[in-house]
């Protein structure tokens, strides 16, 4: 990577191991044990934080996305933060992004970050933002399930709901409407949260992407018992969501709602749910 060699807010530009831009995988957390805090599942505290070049506003670096020069100066997707050098860090939805690009607010800001140096923000950088989230989200929920930690199948994970034992409740985009309810309810029983109206968080991903990534068949719901596991992977749905629709409407307890419309795997829209 060719980059200036400071980053702002303490960044760690000094990486023992760095791995390219395009690497999503890897063992190492966003952040370290992932603690969102949120929903009670492990803490925030200590969580280092960025400054979005755009708004000015601050935030726990695993809830913003970091962009890396390439050598060949093309501004990339970093997000699991780990190229080498400055990078830049951006915590706006991808309809503000898009028009900050239209205006020519992000050059302004790209360049201030990176001091000058000759970079290329590619048209479609939003779409490859978008796919690089997706691609963070379904390697960590591939982990966590070749460590044991999710369940599937529908019997299975209202069984653990309803003892309480589900730390994060997710459901396809196309999941049928009957289904997820009967989970969430499951869920709040086990929670003593009847009547709060919290509910699983429906993923902008489909069962196909959902399947491909676990290795299993028709994937349409999934949940963490494991508090650390949920929360690891929590911190990525709710990146993914923010920048595809703004901050999404989380519930307490480690579950909640994503809004209406979220996209699909493939950028579709999903306006039809089957079983």
């Amino acid at each position: 990577m060719r980059t200036p060699n400071n980053e702002p807010l303490g960044s760690e530009t000094d990486r023992a191991h760095p791995q390219p831009l395009s690497q999503a995988g890897g063992e190492r957390d966003l952040l370290s044990a992932s603690e969102t805090g949120r929903s009670g599942v492990g803490k925030h505290a200590a969580a280092p934080e960025r400054r979005c070049i755009l708004t000015g506003e601050h935030g726990a670096r695993g809830r913003l996305l970091r962009l890396a020069i390439s050598p060949d100066g093309l501004v990339l997707p970093d997000p699991l933060a780990r190229a080498p050098g400055r990078g830049a860090w951006i915590g706006v939805n991808r309809a503000d992004l898009e028009a900050a690009m239209a205006k020519g607010r992000l050059k302004g800001a790209l360049a201030r970050a990176f001091k000058g140096a000759a970079l290329t923000i590619p048209d479609d950088l939003p779409q490859r933002i978008e796919q690089a989230l997706v691609r963070t989200l379904l390697d960590r929920l591939g982990m966590e399930m070749r460590a044991g930690k999710v369940l599937l199948g529908s019997d299975r994970i209202a069984e653990h709901a309803r003892g309480g034992a589900v730390a994060l409740l997710l459901h396809a985009a196309d999941a049928s409407a009957d289904g997820a309810r009967k989970l969430d309810q499951a869920w709040r029983v086990g929670n003593e949260r009847e009547g709060t109206g919290d509910s699983g968080i429906s993923l902008p991903l489909d069962r196909t992407a959902l399947s491909v990534a676990l290795g299993r068949e028709n994937v349409v719901h999934l949940a963490l018992s494991d508090p650390r596991a949920a929360a690891r992977v929590r911190q990525h749905v709710e990146r993914l969501l923010h920048f595809l629709e703004g901050p999404p409407d989380l519930g307490g307890g480690g579950t909640g709602h994503a809004r209406q419309g979220a996209r699909a795997a493939g950028g579709q829209r999903r306006t039809t749910n089957r079983d």
